[in-house]
C-alpha cells in the first residue's frame, strides 16, 4: 500500500475512527512521558465518557469564548485600576 492509498483509506473512515487514527499517529510522534500527561489523558477520557453518557452537556463554543472574554476584560480593567 502506498502512502497516498493509506491516506485515502484513512480519509474515508467515519470521523471518530479518523480522530482515533490521528491521535494514534500523533502519540507515536510525541509519546506522553510524564505522569502529568497520563493524568490529563485519564481526565480527558473521563470527561468524554460523561459527555457521551449525558451526565454533562456540551456548551457551545461561542458561549464559552464570550464568557472568557468578559472575564478577561473585567480582570484587565481591575488590574489597570490597581496599577494606578
Amino acid at each position: 500500500m502506498t502512502t497516498k492509498q493509506l491516506i485515502d483509506e484513512a480519509v474515508s473512515l467515519p470521523v471518530e475512527k479518523r480522530a482515533f487514527v490521528v491521535d494514534s499517529l500523533l502519540r507515536s510522534l510525541n509519546q506522553p512521558e510524564s505522569e502529568i500527561d497520563k493524568k490529563w489523558a485519564t481526565e480527558a477520557q473521563r470527561r468524554l465518557a460523561e459527555l457521551r453518557s449525558g451526565q454533562v452537556g456540551a456548551i457551545p463554543g461561542d458561549k464559552v469564548f464570550a464568557k472568557m472574554w468578559k472575564n478577561f476584560e473585567t480582570r484587565s480593567f481591575l488590574f489597570s485600576i490597581k496599577k494606578k
